[in-house]
């Protein structure tokens, strides 16, 4: 690590601490010029990719997940801690894929099964939505669903 004040690169470590989640703090000292300074380390995401249904890529965007969770979550019982929890937990179960590229479908499914362990009204919203029900049919199948589990 290249010293501040005299520009060495040789340091050593006299503390380190955990500041964050995913951010080290490191108290170094020069061992050219004996100052002290101190680093930050952060772990660099991987950047997630979104396929479409259209066929297009898209940089993952968790905003959208929670943006599309508390609008079919509005007026219910449902508080922003518990979305946001199951938004983290989405992204952190897209980053353990193998791949960086993910199918809009799959983080869909993911959400779906969120909501519906969560509640029945915003899952039925979202469901509405995301599978672009047509009538009123495709409501009463959905609900017959929930009704039998």
């Amino acid at each position: 690590m290249k010293c501040p004040y005299c520009g060495d690169m040789e340091s050593k470590v006299v503390d380190k601490r955990n500041s964050r989640l995913d951010t080290t703090r490191r108290r170094r000292e020069c061992l050219k010029c004996g100052k002290r300074f101190t680093t930050y380390e952060k772990i660099h995401q991987v950047e997630l990719n979104v396929i479409k249904r259209n066929g297009n890529l898209e940089l993952f965007n968790k905003e959208k997940i929670r943006t599309g969770m508390v609008r079919a979550c509005e007026k219910r019982p449902v508080t922003i801690e518990q979305i946001n929890s199951i938004v983290n937990k989405i992204e952190s179960d897209l980053r353990k894929f193998k791949t960086t590229e993910i199918k809009s479908e799959q983080i869909g499914k993911k959400v779906i099964n969120a909501l519906k362990k969560l509640d029945n009204v915003a899952y039925l919203r979202f469901a509405s939505v995301y599978r672009s029900f047509d009538d009123i049919k495709d409501f009463e199948k959905e609900i017959r669903e929930i009704k039998v589990r």
